[in-house]
């Protein structure tokens, strides 16, 4: 006699555990994920900074003021460039120091040494807190941030950062 064979039943998989850990994955990735800052996605150049032995500060996440010199890359000359983080204070220095509109609006706004004497003692006035960051190529002549450092020394920005890659 032949026996007889059952039916194969089909499996199911419950989706739902594969669902929830896709989510949380994603979830993780965004949260920790660091983006650009509008002040880098409006530069027109590329800075190559000198190498430190060790990296013993970080720049603070608020309060900061940056002064980037840097080649640009249409010009070939050596160009200032500001920038200030907190968006409130950015724009109470960038309409006292009478910007156009369009200007107003970015991150970070060109600059020559006398316009930095203007932004650093609006910026001093408006949040005596705000620390400074000096962010400048390894190829430009020290005379650049010589004058720099001479206009913070004179608005009382003693205390600055300067922003390096860390030696390998």
């Amino acid at each position: 006699m032949s026996k007889i064979k059952k039916k194969r039943v089909g499996f199911a998989v419950d989706m739902t555990p594969l669902v929830d850990v896709t989510f949380l994955l994603l979830t993780f990735f965004m949260f920790t994920a660091k983006f650009k800052s509008e002040a880098e996605s409006e530069q027109k150049f590329q800075i190559k900074r000198p190498e430190a032995a060790a990296d013993t500060s970080k720049l603070p996440d608020r309060d900061l003021a940056t002064i980037k010199i840097a080649i640009d890359s249409t010009s070939g000359d050596t160009s200032y460039y500001y920038s200030i983080i907190d968006e409130v204070q950015r724009a109470s220095v960038y309409k006292s120091m009478q910007y156009s509109e369009d200007e107003s609006k970015k991150a970070m706004v060109k600059a020559n040494i006398e316009s930095l004497e203007r932004l650093i003692s609006e910026t001093r006035r408006t949040n005596y807190k705000t620390q400074f960051a000096i962010d400048c190529d390894k190829r430009i002549r020290y005379k650049y941030v010589e004058d720099l450092v001479e206009v913070m020394r004179k608005y009382g920005a003693t205390a600055f950062n300067f922003v390096t890659e860390k030696r390998q």
